[in-house]
């Protein structure tokens, strides 16, 4: 025990004169946690907080258009500025660039006049399917709408794009769903359709309750810092490697492990002693984001973290991926000849584990070749387990499933060590 101890210390001491290595493992953690949270919290309340700015050309004079810009304006996601009706394309650009808008819309000159056109028809052919009299006059079949054109910034990303585009569909298809209605009504009643009754037939749609699924039952929805800490937290793990590998490189190149042989200790002491040292940084550092996230964010706008409810299962799931970062370090660090390639090859390793394994892009986002290498990532399942706890409101018995594949892979890496310490005569 007491040379157990003196190993500790001595890695402890070691550990402390890396300041860079203290610099990547804590500072830089510290930083990425709160700049993507920061990020990604503007963009998950991008449609009902933060608007996006959206110039409108309206070419059209009619009543039509007037109404499809009222209704956008609606929606709540947009920020509506118009702009004078007859400018080109490259106008709307620099009109764009002036507002600071990231999209524009052009609407035709024609509008009005084709959305009438296509609500006369679709009243007639209403009218009859009734067994009514239709107006002959009106009987003609009505041409294509002209299009609108939805410019956009190329740097806009395309799942916004695509709900932008979902979002005017919609208040075209109110437009057009209001005109068709009130032709109808006039057709039959020959009289214009009371503002009331208008109302009460666009408005008494079904209204749609968002509610997330959870282990525990909770209903409360995740939130920005739920999904980054946990993410950020296991990059902070891994990045251990910089410092615990370059630690084993700089002892086998002192020749450390081969004096460790004349003396009258085993060499699996001072491996255990790296092992213990670092896996207390892995669950420090765990300790450090998550104070972080629950102390300090409420105190620059952003939502706090909720700690799972199972702390023991979140405590074993810590431990077991910080157990893991160690494992790949040292093994690292053994295979390595040299501190330059340690640092190099660990840094690149993990940011592309970190990348296949779900932590930059969700794991279901991914092509279905993709997603399978992910599960080689030692991260994929670190992330796995904490969101069951702090997404899912999983407890340890469910997680379990994300925690023994884990285990699988920490016990390969340390293999993969002893098979390289036995071929370098190093134990």
């Amino acid at each position: 025990m007491f040379k157990l101890r003196a190993s500790i210390i001595k890695d402890v001491r070691i550990l402390l004169r890396d300041k860079v290595g203290i610099s990547l493992m804590f500072i830089m953690p510290v930083i990425l946690v709160i700049v993507v949270t920061s990020i990604q919290n503007s963009t998950f309340q991008l449609m009902n907080k933060n608007k996006l700015t959206v110039v409108v050309c309206n070419k059209d004079a009619g009543k039509l258009s007037a109404q499809l810009i009222a209704t956008i304006n609606k929606i709540g996601m947009f920020k509506v500025t118009q702009v004078a009706g007859d400018q080109n394309p490259q106008q709307i650009a620099d009109g764009m660039h002036a507002n600071d808008a990231m999209l524009a819309i052009t609407i035709p000159a024609d509008f009005t006049q084709k959305i009438e056109a296509k609500a006369k028809g679709s009243s007639n052919k209403a009218l009859k399917s009734f067994g009514l009299q239709a107006d002959s006059a009106k009987e003609v079949a009505p041409s294509a709408a002209t299009p609108l054109i939805l410019y956009y910034n190329p740097s806009i990303p395309e799942s916004i794009r695509f709900s932008v585009n979902g979002a005017l569909g919609s208040a075209l298809q109110i437009v057009e769903s209001r005109e068709t209605l009130r032709t109808l009504y006039f057709a039959i009643n020959e009289k214009e359709m009371p503002a009331a009754l208008e109302n009460e037939m666009q408005n008494g749609k079904a209204a749609i309750n968002q509610v997330p699924v959870s282990k525990n039952g909770s209903t409360k929805a995740p939130n920005a810092t739920q999904h980054n800490v946990p993410s950020w937290t296991i990059f902070a793990m891994f990045f251990i490697i910089m410092s615990l590998s370059g630690s084993v490189v700089r002892e086998k190149i002192s020749g450390s492990f081969i004096r460790l042989k004349t003396l009258p200790t085993n060499f699996a002491v001072g491996l255990l002693s790296k092992q213990i040292t670092y896996l207390c940084v892995t669950l420090f550092q765990a300790l450090v984001i998550f104070s972080l996230g629950i102390w300090v964010f409420p105190y620059i706008n952003l939502p706090a973290l909720n700690l799972p409810a199972d702390i023991f299962g979140l405590f074993i799931v810590t431990l077991a991926c910080g157990y893991c970062a160690v494992s790949y370090a040292i093994c690292v660090g053994v295979f390595a000849h040299t501190q330059e390639q340690a640092n190099g090859f660990g840094a690149v390793s993990i940011v592309i584990l970190s990348a296949i394994g779900g932590l930059m892009v969700p794991s279901f986002a991914m092509p279905g070749a993709l997603k399978t290498i992910s599960t080689l990532s030692p991260l994929h399942w670190c992330i796995e387990a904490y969101y069951g706890l702090f997404l899912q409101g999983a407890g340890l018995k469910d997680v379990v499933i994300s925690i023994i594949p884990l285990l699988g892979i920490t016990l390969v890496f340390q293999g993969l060590t002893y098979i390289g310490l036995k071929r370098k005569n190093l134990i």
